[in-house]
């Protein structure tokens, strides 16, 4: 992360080199504390106040500074503003360009305090996670329950930001009204969406999402694809361009697409199926639940596959489908469950995401990659209501030679063709990008998920930087410690599952565990549908179908809705606390307890659960990319990677439980099914209540 940390180095302004937070100073004390621990000179009551002292101290610097810049900007806009009404009488184009340069100049000033202020919030995340690695993960969860939840917070000076909105609002009145000088105000207030806004504002509205994780639809959309924005955009993204391919990009999401229909469209089905080839309904559970077991696998040798290529691995995908297709629709004309079985585990080792997923990161330039990110959760979730769509169209009975198609075994057919004209497709389009991700640099070859790379080094190398004209004396042994991170905690990838799993915080764990969590639960109510509405209310297979395909329709609006409003009203840590409080809900109301089971019951439980996990899962993954560990965000064996695995064995698990349930009988199925389920749900409550405050 050279060339990214001189990119922000460039951003500082010399004379507020004093102002930083004095991270080699507090790195140097954490170290010293670690010591004093081993050998009985300290206890841990001592460290944890002497430390937040020094670290109230140095947000207090912050602060302080910030706020006598704010003062400095308000008195020039304020004199500008002066000097604008002295032009209102008169009409002189030259004074107006002047005075329209001097608010531009205003708002790079803004834009350098803003950095500013950006690279401190970074240094002080890293020191409270420096902090917590060294002592068992104590001191964020104190400092931040004792400081950012007190009325005279300073510490959310620095990472809520109040005061910046006034000098941005005002400087956008001002450049609005420049705009046009031809009899018409315009207003910012009367009009928000003005037809060309100074480019500056654009820079400084990013750079104030950026601090105060406002989020859009498209942002939020695209973080359930776990592919995060970096924060500012590379030098080498002029390089990345070269590799960027519409085609090959479209063709991935159009992977995605016929998965995911892939992946449902036999759900409404499966339980008749299952019945016609002598298996129990609930064997269902068993069907579906395969092709997730064999993604399991299929994840790992795909994302190292990615290492190397991404046009072969994406064929291999699809021969296998299609086998697995075929498989699943002979299944009925041979009378055998076993190749029924056979053919969805096929299906689940071709399941390509991490391929999708690691083109988007590696190859779609950094200005089209939320985009391109959104796209392939927009692909997902389109895919998730067309399966189900589609499975109600197949509502017929026919014999070609000694082949059925009939509504089982359709959805085979149909898909093995869809598979056969992607391959085509693939094979005459696609492009393989000009160099292997393998022979790139290090910081380049991002897999799956683009954690932040910043909070472990790019930002931190130039606080590091400005704090050696007040600390030479310590240089040297500091400076070997800083290389040693660097080398330890940035340029070196999780080489084994088992590592991967070591470089895990105790924050990361629970939120992995939401993950599996929030899979879990969904799973539960698509793979079990078929079965408890055709046993409580006689539900047609056209029925079940339009119901699952209504579920997935959902999740756009719901999106927009979360992404454009609810995150931006509240912190990302409440709206995960509310929505695991809610799907807990969903669940309770899903019980069958006494009074007959009705329609209006199991849509309500049913949408609560869905929506509620949908909403939970952007937030999850969000917050996942902000504390995970930099090691995980490249190789095989990275962020993306850990999540797909758990996302996957709790739909394993679930589809078991549904098999292994139905032993009980239908009638406990529903009930059975549910209380593993709300005691997962309850669990990560109490994971996350203990964790809540590290994730600020």
């Amino acid at each position: 992360m050279v060339a990214f940390g001189k990119k922000l180095k460039e951003t500082q302004i010399q004379e507020w080199q004093g102002y930083y937070i004095n991270y080699k100073l507090m790195k140097k004390k954490v170290k010293r504390y670690a010591q004093q621990l081993e050998v009985g000179a300290q206890n841990h009551h001592h460290v944890l106040k002497d430390f937040s002292k020094m670290l109230d101290t140095q947000i207090e610097k912050i602060v302080m500074f910030l706020l006598e810049q704010q003062g400095q900007l308000a008195s020039r806009l304020s004199s500008l503003g002066e000097q604008q009404d002295a032009l209102s009488q008169q009409s002189n184009s030259s004074k107006i360009v002047e005075l329209r340069e001097a608010y531009r100049a205003v708002g790079r000033d803004l834009l350098r305090l803003l950095f500013f202020v950006e690279m401190n919030a970074i240094g002080l995340r890293k020191i409270l996670k420096k902090f917590d690695k060294r002592f068992g993960y104590r001191f964020t969860n104190y400092y931040v329950k004792t400081r950012a939840n007190h009325p005279y917070s300073q510490l959310k000076q620095v990472f809520r930001h109040v005061g910046i909105g006034a000098v941005v609002g005002a400087l956008s009145r001002n450049l609005a009204e420049l705009q046009d000088h031809q009899g018409s105000y315009i207003s910012i207030y009367d009009q928000p969406a003005l037809p060309l806004p100074d480019p500056i504002i654009h820079s400084i509205k990013a750079a104030v999402d950026r601090l105060t994780d406002s989020t859009t639809f498209l942002q939020f959309l695209g973080k359930h694809a776990f592919i995060v924005q970096e924060d500012l955009p590379t030098p080498s993204e002029d390089h990345v361009d070269e590799r960027y391919h519409f085609m090959s990009l479209l063709l991935n999401l159009v992977n995605t697409f016929l998965y995911m229909v892939n992946t449902y469209i036999i759900v409404p089905t499966a339980d008749n199926y299952s019945l016609r080839l002598g298996a129990a309904a609930t064997v269902c559970g068993a069907v579906i639940g395969s092709m997730a077991v064999a993604q399991l696998f299929s994840s790992v040798y795909f994302s190292a596959w990615s290492n190397k290529s991404y046009l072969r691995p994406l064929v291999f995908s699809s021969i296998v489908l299609l086998v697995g297709n075929t498989l699943y629709a002979l299944a009925y004309d041979l009378d055998s469950i076993l190749v029924l079985l056979i053919g969805r585990l096929f299906c689940g080792l071709g399941s390509a995401r991490a391929v999708n997923r690691r083109y988007i990161s590696d190859c779609v330039p950094q200005k089209l990659r939320m985009q391109a990110s959104a796209g392939f959760v927009s692909a997902s979730a389109l895919g998730m209501a067309c399966g189900p769509a589609l499975a109600c169209l197949f509502q017929t009975n026919f014999k070609i030679y000694k082949l059925t198609f009939n509504e089982d075994t359709l959805p085979g057919w149909v898909m093995s063709l869809a598979w056969l004209v992607y391959l085509l497709w693939l094979w005459i389009s696609f492009r393989e990008p000009q160099e292997v991700k393998e022979n790139l640099m290090p910081q380049e070859a991002n897999a799956g998920l683009l954690v932040n790379v910043a909070v472990e080094d790019g930002f931190t190398q130039p606080l590091l930087l400005n704090s050696q004209a007040k600390q030479q004396d310590e240089g040297g042994d500091q400076e070997c410690d800083d290389d040693e991170e660097a080398s330890e905690e940035v340029h070196k990838p999780a080489t084994s599952i088992v590592l991967a799993y070591r470089l895990l915080t105790p924050s990361v764990k629970v939120q992995l565990f939401i993950y599996f969590m929030l899979k879990y639960a969904m799973e539960i109510v698509l793979a079990e549908s078929s079965v408890i509405t055709g046993y409580y209310f006689i539900w047609t297979t056209s029925r079940v179908a339009m119901f699952l395909a209504c579920l997935g329709l959902t999740v756009l609006p719901v999106n927009i809705v979360v992404g454009g409003y609810i995150s931006n009203m509240f912190e990302e840590r409440q709206v995960l606390l509310a929505s695991e409080i809610m799907v807990c809900i969903g669940i309770l109301l899903s019980f069958h307890i006494v009074i007959p089971y009705s329609v209006p019951q199991y849509i309500f439980s049913a949408l609560i659960t869905f929506v509620s996990a949908e909403v939970l899962e952007g937030v999850n993954l969000s917050l996942l990319s902000r504390v995970m560990s930099s090691r995980l965000s490249r190789g095989t064996y990275n962020g993306g990677l850990l999540s797909t695995e758990a996302g996957t064995l709790a739909r394993v698990i679930a589809d078991g439980t549904i098999t292994l349930s139905g032993y009980l009988g239908e009638s406990r199925l529903l009930n059975v099914t549910l209380l593993p389920s709300l005691f997962i749900c309850i669990s990560s409550i109490v994971a996350t209540c203990f964790t809540y405050n590290s994730l600020y």
